[in-house]
C-alpha cells in the first residue's frame, strides 16, 4: 500500500470516534446532534451575584456551538421586566410627606434580621406620626445586606405596614444594572417609591448621571439622594433639572445644605432635608417639604412637632444635643448604640460598625434624661451597656 493511501485511511479513522464513542454520563457533554440542547436553569443559583458555572460544553469541530442564553439567569434578579412593573402610588401623595424615617435594621446574635424587633420599630414610627420609612438605606445598613435580604425586608414592610405608612425602598446602586434589577424587584413586591443615589466610588460624568437616573425613573415614583460626603460626588442642579421632566421624579433628598434646597424650591422641585441639624430651618425658612430623618428613630414625636407645628427654635435647640451626639461618629454607629441602650433592639452590630465607647454611652443616658425618657421610643429604662454586652458579627 502506498503512502498516500495510508494517509487517507488514517484521516478517515480520525473522524470516526465522534460517531463510535457512546454518550458520556457526565453532564450532557456528548449529546448527539439530533438531541436539542437546553441551557442550565438558573434556579440552582439562589444568589444573583454568584456567576453561573459552565456545566455543559460542546467543542466538536463538526457541531455548531450555541452560547448559553443570558435569560437562564433570570429567576432572582429579573422577576418582571421593567416595562411590566405597575405602580399605582400617587406621586403627589408622596410629595406631601413631611416626616420620613430612615429606619434602622436590628439583628439577632447570629447576624440575621431580628424581624420582631424591626416590626416593633416600624410600629413605633407609625404610632408617633412618621409618614414614611426608608428601608435598607444607609441608616438601615442596606450596604451590608445581600439583595436577597434587601428585597425581602422591603416586601415584609409593605405587606405588614404598607396601608399605614409609605414604604421607600433604597434600591440604588453604583451599578446601573443592579439599580435596575433591584428597582424592578422593589416595585414588584409593592414598595411605594424608590430612593436612588448617584454612582459612588466608580464615579461617572454628568451625562452619565442623567443616563443612570433615567434608566430607573420610568419604573415608578423616585427620590434622588444627594450626599457627597458618602458618594464623593455632588449631584449638581443641572442633573436634577435634566431629569425633572419625568413625571416620576418625586423630589430630592438633599444633604449639601439649605442654600441648595432653596435653589430647588424656588423652581418648585420638592426637597427633603437630609440633615437633621438643619431640617427645622430648611422646613420653615427655605421651603423644604420635610426631612428624611435618622433622629426620628429615637424621638419620632418630637421630630413630627418640629415639622408640623410651625417654627419652634426652643424645641429645635432641645433636640440639638441628641442630634450632635448621633453624628459624632459616622451614622449609624450612634443610632445603633442608642437603640440598644434604650432596650428596643439587641446590642448586635454587623461589622464594620462597632458601638460608641463607654464615655459616649454614658453621655447618651444623660441626654435622654435631659430631654425626657417619655419622648424616646421603647418602654425600658435607658442604661449604660458594658463592652462585653455588645455582639459584633463579621460573617452574615
Amino acid at each position: 500500500m502506498d503512502q498516500m493511501a495510508m494517509l487517507k485511511i488514517y484521516g478517515a479513522c480520525l473522524k470516526e470516534p465522534a460517531l463510535q464513542y457512546p454518550p458520556s454520563n457526565f453532564g450532557d457533554v456528548n449529546k448527539r446532534r439530533n438531541v436539542k440542547w437546553k441551557s442550565p436553569r438558573a434556579s440552582v443559583i439562589p444568589n444573583f451575584h454568584l456567576p453561573m458555572r459552565s456545566c455543559e460544553v460542546k467543542n466538536r469541530r463538526n457541531v455548531k456551538r450555541k452560547s448559553p442564553q443570558a435569560a437562564a439567569i433570570s429567576d432572582f434578579h429579573r422577576p418582571i421586566p421593567s416595562f411590566g412593573v405597575k405602580n399605582t402610588t400617587s406621586v403627589d401623595d408622596i410629595k406631601s410627606l413631611r416626616l420620613i424615617t430612615a429606619i434602622k435594621t436590628p439583628y439577632l446574635p447570629d447576624g440575621r434580621f431580628d424581624l420582631e424587633a424591626y416590626d416593633g420599630l416600624v410600629n413605633m414610627q407609625i404610632e408617633d406620626g412618621a409618614e414614611g420609612v426608608i428601608v435598607g438605606g444607609t441608616t438601615g445598613e442596606g450596604q451590608l445586606m445581600s439583595w436577597d435580604e434587601h428585597i425581602m425586608l422591603i416586601a415584609r414592610t409593605v405587606n405588614s405596614f404598607g396601608r399605614l405608612i409609605k414604604v421607600f425602598g433604597n434600591t440604588g446602586s453604583n451599578s446601573t444594572g443592579e439599580a435596575i434589577h433591584a428597582t424592578e424587584q422593589g416595585f414588584a413586591v409593592g414598595m411605594h417609591a424608590a430612593l436612588h443615589i448617584n454612582p459612588y466610588y466608580g464615579k461617572t460624568s454628568m451625562k452619565g448621571l442623567v443616563a443612570h437616573f433615567k434608566s430607573v425613573l420610568h419604573m415608578g415614583p423616585t427620590i434622588i439622594y444627594n450626599v457627597p460626603s458618602r458618594t464623593g460626588q455632588d449631584i449638581p442642579p443641572g442633573v436634577i433639572y435634566s431629569v425633572a421632566e419625568s413625571a416620576n421624579l418625586v423630589g430630592v433628598k438633599e444633604c449639601v445644605g439649605n442654600d441648595r434646597i432653596k435653589l430647588y424650591t424656588d423652581k418648585r422641585i420638592v426637597v427633603w432635608s437630609g440633615n437633621d441639624d438643619e431640617c427645622h430651618d430648611a422646613r420653615w425658612d427655605y421651603g423644604a417639604t420635610g426631612v428624611v430623618s435618622v433622629t426620628s428613630n429615637l424621638v419620632p414625636g418630637l421630630m413630627r412637632r418640629l415639622l408640623f407645628e410651625g417654627k419652634n427654635p426652643s424645641l429645635n435647640a432641645k433636640i440639638m444635643p441628641l442630634i450632635n451626639w448621633l453624628f459624632e461618629e459616622p451614622n449609624p454607629i450612634g443610632l445603633n448604640t442608642a437603640l440598644a441602650q434604650l432596650g428596643v433592639m439587641r446590642p448586635v452590630f454587623r461589622l464594620p460598625y462597632v458601638p460608641l465607647p463607654r464615655p459616649k454611652r454614658e453621655e447618651f443616658v444623660n441626654i435622654v434624661k435631659e430631654i425626657g425618657r417619655e419622648h424616646f421610643v421603647g418602654e425600658k429604662d435607658v442604661q449604660v451597656l458594658g463592652d462585653d454586652e455588645f455582639v459584633l458579627v463579621g460573617r452574615y
